[in-house]
């Protein structure tokens, strides 16, 4: 389990993620507190868990950023399957254990949950669109129930096998939250999508049973910061479009904006003829944050074009030697498995739900890591993971 943190601001946050990872009721074979380059915390964090066996904290051994930090707890931990939470969140006890169900199934190499906000005014504002919940680092409407085959999953409560990082590399610094000015994202698209393409048979899953529940700063539930991350997730898929071509780049997000976004419009039109709160203003956002990402898009497109939008992608070390006697983390392979079915390889909207596979028999170990989003002058700090989903 890896949790990257960067901010003392966050320490209730910290503890209280780490605390509902241990509480699983399928225990994580270890906590990885990942620290981005911020000395008085790693020395509180090794402070208060002196002595814990369960618990490891680290410094971020690269660049500043998440992607760095995210790296540093893959090439650290010694399980063969990597969880990754926000620093922010806090994760339901079954979590983990239905993690560990799906990759009974040896094609699947990555997990993903669900996500729910928790808004820091006590209910979520009239305004805010549930189709832009990938905003503030949750799951939005129109992903599909279930546990489904998606493009890529939501960085803030995933999960990837070890060999994917061994198969594709690490995640790739320069191209989400590496300290600049603007809240970017979709790293984890951008390796999901390599990772498919390295391995065309990788299935890539959300189990919407996975849940977290995710915090939700008063800075965030703010139109100008709505209007800012969109415009940054515009400028990120830029990005991505150049690393791994357009076609897969933007596949998912063709089938949002033209199925998914209209149908949202309507819906808020509909409830401001029918004097629900908060329907015309909803019906706004949804046209604001489609303008602000395209244009993002556009400015960023203009950047890669002109300093040719480069980032690195770094080789993750292969596992450190597990301790004496401990289980392998992998399940074994289910000798009769379900078949998943084929939903394409950017199936987030319109796939149907994959069969269950049957519980392992054996748990499986797990490397959790909470995410730590870097700090910026826009308040609040979530990532949002690639796109959370299918459009980040």
């Amino acid at each position: 389990m890896v949790i990257c943190v960067y901010t003392e601001d966050r320490w209730g946050d910290i503890l209280a993620a780490a605390a509902s990872v241990r509480d699983q009721l399928h225990p994580a074979h270890e906590i990885l507190l990942v620290v981005d380059h911020n000395p008085a915390l790693l020395t509180r964090l090794r402070t208060h868990f002196a002595g814990a066996t369960d618990i490891a904290v680290l410094p971020n051994a690269g660049p500043r950023g998440l992607s760095a930090g995210r790296n540093t707890g893959v090439a650290e931990s010694t399980g063969e399957v990597i969880a990754f939470l926000d620093d922010d969140a806090v994760a339901e006890r079954e979590w983990l254990l239905h993690f560990a169900e799906g990759y009974a199934d040896p094609r699947v190499m990555a997990i993903g949950g669900r996500t729910e906000p928790v808004w820091a005014s006590g209910r979520r504002p009239a305004w805010f669109p549930r189709e832009f919940d990938w905003v503030v680092g949750c799951t939005y409407r129109g992903l599909p129930p279930g546990r489904t085959r998606v493009r890529n999953v939501l960085g803030g409560n995933a999960s990837f096998r070890r060999e994917a990082f061994d198969i594709a590399g690490g995640f790739a610094s320069g191209i989400g939250r590496d300290g600049d000015r603007l809240p970017l994202g979709c790293e984890e698209t951008e390796m999901c999508i390599r990772l498919t393409r390295a391995c065309p048979d990788a299935v890539l899953l959300i189990d919407d049973r996975s849940v977290i529940h995710h915090r939700v700063p008063e800075g965030r539930e703010r139109f100008a910061y709505f209007r800012t991350r969109a415009y940054a997730e515009g400028v990120s898929k830029a990005l991505v479009a150049r690393s791994v071509g357009a076609q897969q780049g933007l596949a998912t997000e063709r089938r949002y904006t033209t199925r998914v976004l209209p149908a949202g419009v309507a819906r808020g039109v509909r409830d401001a003829l029918l004097r629900r709160p908060g329907g015309a203003a909803r019906a706004g956002a949804i046209v604001a944050g489609v303008a602000a990402a395209a244009g993002g898009y556009l400015v960023g497109t203009a950047r890669t074009r002109r300093s040719g939008g480069s980032f690195v992608i770094a080789a993750v070390p292969g596992p450190a030697p597990a301790p004496d006697g401990a289980r392998d983390l992998a399940p074994a392979p289910d000798p009769d498995p379900v078949p998943v079915r084929d939903a394409g390889p950017v199936a987030a909207l319109d796939a149907g739900p994959v069969a269950a596979a049957r519980p392992p028999v054996e748990p499986v170990r797990l490397a959790v890591r909470t995410e730590k989003p870097v700090p910026g002058p826009v308040p609040g700090e979530d990532v949002l993971r690639g796109g959370e989903g299918a459009v980040a």
